[in-house]
């Protein structure tokens, strides 16, 4: 007898789109770390993970096609930082969340 509970169509999906989330994020984490090259080095594991954690709600803010037309190796290391600042506001709920995600949509997308 099988004691775990079923999985249901809305476990599935819930649970493809943080696999989609994920596999998005390290893609564009890969091209900053591209586009920087020894300046990558600079940035903290904590700051890298922020940056993952801010692209990753960013992901699920914007649209598909959106997302794919941002030019994530084109960013400085001044506009990494800027966007850390965009997710500790976004984190600490001090500005409007969908204010601060097209902050950081915007500083990707002047790059393009």
């Amino acid at each position: 007898m099988n004691n775990r509970p079923d999985v249901t169509d809305e476990d599935i999906g819930m649970r493809a789109f943080q696999l989609k989330k994920g596999k998005a994020v390290e893609r564009s984490v890969q091209r900053m770390r591209q586009g920087l090259k020894d300046q990558w080095a600079s940035l903290t594991n904590h700051e890298v993970e922020e940056l993952e954690w801010v692209l990753g709600e960013l992901w699920a803010y914007v649209a598909r096609a959106e997302w794919d037309d941002l030019h994530f190796g084109k960013l400085s290391l001044h506009d990494l930082r800027v966007i850390l600042q965009h997710g500790r506001d976004l984190r600490k709920h001090s500005r409007n969340a969908v204010d601060v995600l097209n902050d950081v949509k915007a500083i990707v997308v002047a790059k393009g």
